[in-house]
């Protein structure tokens, strides 16, 4: 009789990382609810026993992978509003180029995460808890003193969306051949240096 295999073996870990990379590829493609366990199988070219034996449900599933994605999409940023000492344009230039780097390697990122965002946001709020983040960061402070005049979350909400938005968008710009990928790469690269001229340009208005 063969020896059971542990949990936490090599073959344990492979198994499971090959059914959460089968299920982040599904899960972004279709989103959860049109997801099927049977979908997620076939993706990991296992059978659906095998997979329920990991993994109990589709739902247990979903929630270990949104928050990898969440902690991908959000995890850089929180280290970069926290850090005293450095300068509001050096914490701009930070995140820019770390978003740009991330998410030019993971393009699909932003879609996923922020349309699963949309539909569960208490989840997303307990999980992170990124209003105390955001209130009692060193950005928010700098960003107050420097313009009291405009609410810090416009700066935000800027910033992000100038990083963010073009991942989502730019399946529709190669659909209707505005760019390719390497144009769309070449300019993801030249953001890092216009976003955090376009925000410093945005704090000198008056």
């Amino acid at each position: 009789m063969g020896k059971k295999r542990s949990s936490g073996s090599p073959d344990d870990l492979s198994t499971q990382e090959k059914i959460k990379e089968a299920a982040r590829q599904v899960f972004t493609r279709k989103g959860y609810a049109a997801t099927r366990t049977r979908d997620i199988a076939e993706e990991a070219g296992i059978n659906l026993a095998l997979l329920n034996y990991y993994f109990r449900s589709k739902e247990r599933l979903f929630h270990e992978i949104m928050l990898e994605k969440m902690q991908q999409l959000f995890g850089h940023i929180v280290p970069v509003l926290l850090t005293p000492g450095t300068t509001l344009e050096h914490k701009v230039e930070q995140l820019v180029a770390l978003y740009m780097e991330m998410l030019t390697a993971n393009p699909d990122l932003p879609l996923f995460v922020l349309s699963e965002i949309r539909n569960h946001p208490d989840q997303f709020a307990s999980t992170f808890k990124v209003g105390d983040l955001l209130r009692h960061s060193d950005f928010i402070r700098q960003l107050q003193a420097r313009r009291p005049d405009i609410h810090p979350l416009h700066f935000l909400m800027n910033l992000m969306s100038m990083t963010l938005f073009p991942f989502i968008v730019m399946p529709v710009f190669k659909a209707i051949e505005l760019v390719d990928d390497a144009h769309f790469h070449a300019m993801m690269q030249e953001r890092k240096t216009l976003i955090p001229m376009w925000i410093e340009s945005m704090l000198k208005t008056r």
